[in-house]
Order: structure tokens, then sequence, then C-alpha cells
């Protein structure tokens, strides 16, 4: 398994979110894009780069983080040994037109009349309701439960440091931020202007994407659709039965068999 001594993991709470919009009120009223949050990105990048003494670094994301880490890939290629990307957000449109009509899909078939009634409440995508993206997420995860290997309870505790009142305030007020700038007043936010093939599809990087089976926010067919359209110097597609959205054992043995097996015995020897 890997541990401390081969690789060095650096969380990093975007800008609006988390420790980072207790540390900075300056920046609240400030609106939010992609190709902001990928400059704070690249800069976070090129300080642990000279920190640690390294010529490149492995980059990862998820959902948002993964749109936000491509937009990163695409600008400052040679930073990066490799992308890794899970739950890969593609395109707004695209990714909440297939929820819909995966979570409507489910509910039926499970004779879920009142989550039917919620789902077709909202109607089909494109939305101008900020609630709506909300509701439809909180359907999906109500099926995804039954489909998935649940994460331990103990993985959501949190440590020291971000289990104090004032931390749980700045999570909160960053969250609702972040959820309307992402989402809009009326559907103008970050996520409908969303579409990474924009950016274009050659990497310059070996690129691993990694997903779910049972997601139902960003479904297999829209990230595998993606997958076959780029190139790159080496790309690998890695389904993950009885895992969702969210983070679960099968998804982290994944992602550590990918960093250990692929992504680490390249970037050694490229470091020395």
């Amino acid at each position: 398994m890997g541990s401390a001594k081969d690789f060095t993991l650096v969380q990093w709470d975007q800008r609006g979110s988390g420790k980072t919009w207790g540390a900075n009120p300056e920046t609240r009223e400030q609106p939010l894009s992609l190709e902001l949050l990928a400059s704070d990105g690249i800069e976070v990048a090129r300080h642990i780069q000279q920190h640690l003494g390294k010529h490149k670094l492995i980059l990862m994301g998820g959902s948002w983080g993964s749109a936000l880490a491509v937009q990163m890939a695409q600008t400052e290629p040679e930073l990066f040994h490799a992308y890794v990307g899970t739950a890969q957000l593609v395109s707004y449109a695209d990714n909440v037109a297939t929820s819909y009509q995966r979570v409507l899909g489910l509910a039926q078939q499970a004779g879920d009349a009142e989550t039917v009634e919620s789902v077709q409440k909202i109607g089909p995508p494109p939305w101008t309701n900020p609630r709506a993206f909300g509701i439809l997420r909180r359907a999906g995860r109500k099926f995804e439960a039954t489909l998935i290997e649940p994460a331990p309870k103990s993985w959501w505790s949190p440590l020291p440091g971000y289990d104090t009142p004032q931390y749980e305030a700045d999570y909160e007020a960053g969250e609702d931020f972040s959820f309307v700038q992402f989402v809009g007043m009326a559907g103008d936010g970050m996520g409908p202007k969303l579409d990474i093939r924009r950016l274009g599809t050659r990497f310059a990087m070996p690129v691993y994407l990694l997903q779910g089976e049972q997601d139902t926010v960003t479904t297999l067919d829209v990230s595998q659709a993606y997958f076959d359209s780029i190139s790159a110097p080496q790309k690998e597609f890695f389904r993950m039965p009885r895992t969702g959205h969210d983070p679960n054992p099968i998804m982290v043995k994944t992602q550590l068999e990918v960093l250990e097996t692929r992504v680490r015995p390249a970037a050694v020897v490229a470091e020395r």
C-alpha cells in the first residue's frame, strides 16, 4: 500500500470554500469562474513545485475538481507528470441531461412515486431555478446508496483543524456561496457555461480516468465518450463497480492502484 513515503498529498480548498473562504474575506464578493480558479490552482502548483523541489506534479481532480484540473492541465501542461480524474465532469449540459434521465428512470423502476413527482416537477434541463440541481442530486444520492459499497462512517469524521465551530461556519457559508456561483440564480453560473471539450482533447501528459458505474451525476456514458475523444501519450479508462459519485473504498483503492502502478513509476524516473 502507498504511504507518506511514496506520496505527498496536497489538499487545496479553492477560492470561495473551506479554510480559504475563512482566511480571505476580501474575496467573498468576487464572482468565480473556471479560468480564475484554474489560475489559482496553477499558482498553488507552482508553489508546491518550488517548495518540494520537484520538476513536475501529479494532478488529480474529482467531479467539479476534474473540470478544474483539465483546465489546469491544458493551460500549463509542463507542470504535470499525469492527470488522474475521477467522476469526470465534461459538459454541464450533457451531464445534467443524462443525470436527469438516469435518476428519473431509477425512481420509476423502484416505483418511488414521490421521487418521480419531485424530479418531474423540476423538469428536464436547462433550468433557471437554482434549486433544481440540488433536488436532482439528492434524489440521485438516494438511489446510488442502494447500488454501491458505502464508505465507512469514520471517513467523515473531521480532522483536527476541521472540527471547530468556526470552520463549520466557514464551510457552510463557502458552500452556499460556491453553489450559487456554480448554478447561477437564473441558470447563468459557472456550471451551465462549462464544456471542457472546448479546451481541446489533446493532452501532453498521460491521462487516467476513473468512473463509478453507478454515478448519477457524471454518468458513465458521458465520461466514456469524452475519454474516447481525447489523445494523450498514454490513456486508460477504469470502470469501478458498486461505486457512485462520492468516494468509497473501491474508488480509493482504484485511485491508489493507478498512482502506484501507472503514474508513480514514470514520475520517479522523470524526476531523476
